[in-house]
């Protein structure tokens, strides 16, 4: 089937071949072919003649257009010659300013740095004087209230102002208030009976009534008694003897003093204060010049009455051993332009003693009663008591004065300021608990935690802004605190134990005013004496106040 189809193909493509050839051969369809090929050679010369003219009039135009650009170029080199040597002078104006401009900047670099250290320098100077100015001023402005200045010797004495809120009442006695009248005394002579009043005698409507109005007057005197004793003399002719009757004890002398005198002078002296010179001027007014007693004598009742009151305090000594709970403290005697120390031990039923001592720390406390002490301490954060007793409590008294002083002079510090009303506040809560009821251990709890906190609260105060050179109590405060946390909150958990020292801080200015009116003693042993006969004066009172004066003249004799 396909071979018959190809050569039917083949056979028409052989006749239209032979057909092409024909008109070929005759020369038909080459003239046909010659008049179109000639007709198509006159419309492309007619084109090329066109195209001619029109690439004459392009090359002209691209002639005059690159003549245009030339000329164009050439201005615009001109001009960028003129523009370049403008920038070129420019360029080197910047240099030049460029060079003066770091000229100048090297200059100020230079004048920068020498401000720089001038700078450091006055600002070092300025952090230094700053310090000291807080350091000074810290100084000036302790007082009672934020140290442990007495308030009769701080630099500025604050006026205490009064917190009172006015009531519009009338001063005096309020009504229904019981009054306290004057206390009556035991009668030393006859009642005096008072005539009627006249008119009472005169008019008879006048009744005598079952009242009867007494009124006393008391005054005193200085009597001055005085007792002689004769003795007869006998002798014995054959033996030359001389004999007489014994005088009374104490009698020795021409002219003795008995125990009234001696007492007289001994507690004006030692517990009024008063000088040897004022006391002795002082009897001699009250007996009309009649008494002149000597210097040396009343220098001496000291020593005496210590010597004859020993075994009182040794009763005493081993007594306070036995007592829970002992406050101590030191203060600063002079001797000669020497220092000297005195320590006072007391407990909190009101027995104390007195010890002077040449110096202080553990050569001090040898020979007191918190040598040998086994209880609670209660001190003013003297580090050599901590090497005594069987535990301790420091006086938060300081502690509030010591928070006060850092509040003062470090304003920026809150941990200073919830410190202290804390303390106030456990003191507050402490004085609600007497033995034998003890705090609520679940609040004293929360006291310790907020304690811890507050102290948390400082420490990162200080490590933010560290504490100045020139002040660092309030520093030292808190690492004080931290370190003896259980020496500030004992008191806390043993209702025994007092918040502060305050007990031993009031005896000891019993011995401060005697050292601010003597000034100086003139030996240690007369420090010594005071000490003793003021240990004795403290347990004397605590036995029976009223009876002072004639127990001491008892033990003068």
């Amino acid at each position: 089937m396909s071979d018959a189809y190809d050569h039917i193909t083949l056979m028409c493509r052989l006749k239209a071949t032979q057909a092409k050839n024909k008109e070929l051969e005759s020369g038909e369809r080459y003239m046909e072919l010659k008049e179109l090929h000639q007709k198509d050679r006159r419309t492309y010369e007619h084109k090329i003649l066109k195209l001619q003219a029109e690439a004459a009039d392009a090359h002209k135009e691209t002639i005059r257009v690159r003549n245009y650009w030339f000329q164009v170029l050439e201005d615009m080199l001109l001009e960028f010659e003129a523009v370049q040597k403008k920038a070129g002078r420019k360029l080197q104006e910047m240099e030049e300013r460029a060079l003066r401009a770091e000229r100048q900047r090297d200059d100020a670099l230079d004048k920068v740095k020498e401000l720089r250290l001038q700078f450091y320098e006055t600002a070092a100077r300025l952090e230094e004087e700053q310090g000291k100015n807080l350091k000074l001023r810290a100084q000036i402005n302790r007082d009672h209230e934020n140290s442990s200045i007495p308030s009769s010797k701080a630099i500025r004495r604050k006026k205490i102002t009064n917190g009172r809120e006015k009531t519009g009442r009338r001063p005096g006695g309020q009504p229904g208030h019981k009054g306290h009248s004057r206390k009556k005394q035991e009668l030393t002579q006859p009642a005096i009976l008072l005539p009627p009043p006249k008119e009472a005698l005169e008019d008879c409507a006048f009744k005598k009534t079952a009242r009867t109005i007494i009124k006393q007057r008391i005054s005193i005197r200085m009597v001055l008694d005085v007792t002689e004793y004769h003795a007869d003399v006998y002798y014995n002719s054959q033996t030359g003897e001389r004999v007489h009757a014994a005088f009374p004890d104490g009698v020795t002398d021409d002219v003795n003093y008995d125990g009234s005198i001696r007492a007289f002078l001994f507690l004006l002296n030692n517990d009024c204060c008063t000088s040897i010179d004022k006391s002795r001027k002082f009897l001699s007014d009250l007996t009309g010049g009649k008494l002149n007693i000597s210097k040396g004598m009343i220098s001496k009742l000291s020593r005496e009455f210590a010597l004859k009151t020993e075994s009182e305090r040794k009763s005493a000594y081993a007594d306070m051993l036995l007592s829970p709970v002992m406050h101590t403290d030191c203060t600063n005697a002079r001797e000669n332009g020497k220092s000297r120390q005195v320590y006072i031990c007391a407990t909190p039923d009101g027995k104390a003693l007195y010890f002077a001592r040449e110096k202080k720390g553990h050569e001090g406390v040898k020979g007191t009663v918190t040598e040998d002490y086994q209880g609670i301490l209660v001190h003013d954060h003297d580090i050599t008591f901590y090497k005594y007793g069987a535990d301790h409590q420091e006086c938060l008294a300081h502690v509030l004065r010591y928070l006060k002083d850092s509040i003062d002079n470090e304003p920026d510090r809150t941990w200073n300021k919830e410190m202290h009303s804390l303390i106030q506040e456990m003191i507050h809560f402490r004085k609600g608990f007497q033995p034998p009821r003890e705090p609520d251990p679940q609040k004293v709890s929360e006291f310790e935690k907020r304690y811890d906190e507050i102290l948390e609260t400082a420490r990162k105060e200080y490590e933010d802004i560290p504490a100045n050179a020139y002040y660092r109590d309030g520093y030292n405060l808190f690492l004080r605190m931290e370190k003896y946390k259980q020496a500030h909150l004992l008191f806390l958990h043993d209702s025994r134990v007092p918040a502060t020292n305050n007990e031993a801080e009031r005896l000891l200015r019993n011995y401060k005013r005697k050292q601010a009116q003597a000034v100086t003693f003139r030996s240690f042993e007369s420090i010594e004496h005071l000490c003793k006969c003021m240990s004795m004066l403290v347990l004397m009172r605590l036995e029976d106040p009223a009876d002072i004066f004639d127990r001491v003249s008892r033990i003068f004799g």
